[in-house]
């Protein structure tokens, strides 16, 4: 780019207008962009004092640099590869359609930019391999699959391993962990080892000696009879 056609893109800049459309600013509907003015009253197409300018023919651009981007290229769409040739890389510059999918556009943009051209609007893409793609195998692998339901042996071999637990290959697999009823029954002698030593350090209490004589003989070998006595003074026994 010349120096004097970075002069005439100052010059587009400084003389450029912003024309806005009647009502700009009243009514929250309306958009800044221009509409020409046509009402029989419109204050705007009177050339009214505040009203807005109206585009005319001192507004415009230098011929030279009309329509030009401001990198200093016109720039030309293209969608296909045919589009690419008899292009002027000096003086024009590439921009990619929108409707060009990321598969094309990263073969359009390379032959682009091998033939010398600037892409305007130019992006990385990233490129998916063939070996990186899943294939359907890897996608059926990867779904997650349903629990089904085991049974009571399966869960035993299936359980995972405690944290820490180390796999003896060498070790013989009859070797099994004793049963819970087992281990129980060992652990019951303890409980008459105490039960014993409580017993040896108290004091034995003598027992009372149990005899095989009737209670009535008991009571009348410890205690006499009495003997009634009438109201005459005479032993009703007698």
């Amino acid at each position: 780019m010349t120096t004097e056609i970075k002069r005439l893109i100052r010059v587009r800049v400084a003389k450029g207008a912003t024309f806005k459309r009647d009502g700009y600013g009243k009514k929250r509907q309306l958009s800044d962009s221009w509409r020409k003015p046509r009402g029989q009253h419109n204050k705007q197409r009177e050339q009214k004092k505040a009203k807005g300018a109206l585009p005319k023919p001192g507004y415009g651009s230098p011929i030279a640099v009309r329509g030009m981007h401001p990198s200093g290229f016109f720039e030309v769409l293209v969608a296909t590869a045919k589009e690419l040739e008899g292009l002027d890389p000096k003086t024009q510059a590439v921009r990619i359609s929108g409707t060009v999918g990321d598969r094309k556009r990263v073969n359009l943009q390379a032959s682009a930019i091998t033939a010398g051209l600037k892409v305007l609007n130019a992006r990385t893409v990233k490129s998916v391999s063939d070996s990186e793609k899943p294939t359907f195998a890897a996608k059926k692998s990867a779904a997650p699959k349903k629990e089904t339901k085991k049974s009571s042996d399966n869960k035993a071999v299936d359980a995972p391993a405690k944290k820490g637990a180390k796999k003896n290959k060498d070790a013989a697999p009859e070797a099994k962990k004793a049963p819970v009823k087992d281990a129980k029954k060992a652990v019951k002698p303890k409980t008459e080892k105490v039960s014993e030593d409580k017993a040896a350090s108290k004091p034995a209490k003598p027992k009372a000696e149990k005899t095989n004589e009737p209670a009535s003989k008991k009571g009348a070998a410890s205690k006499p009879t009495a003997t009634k006595k009438t109201g005459s003074g005479v032993k009703k026994n007698e």
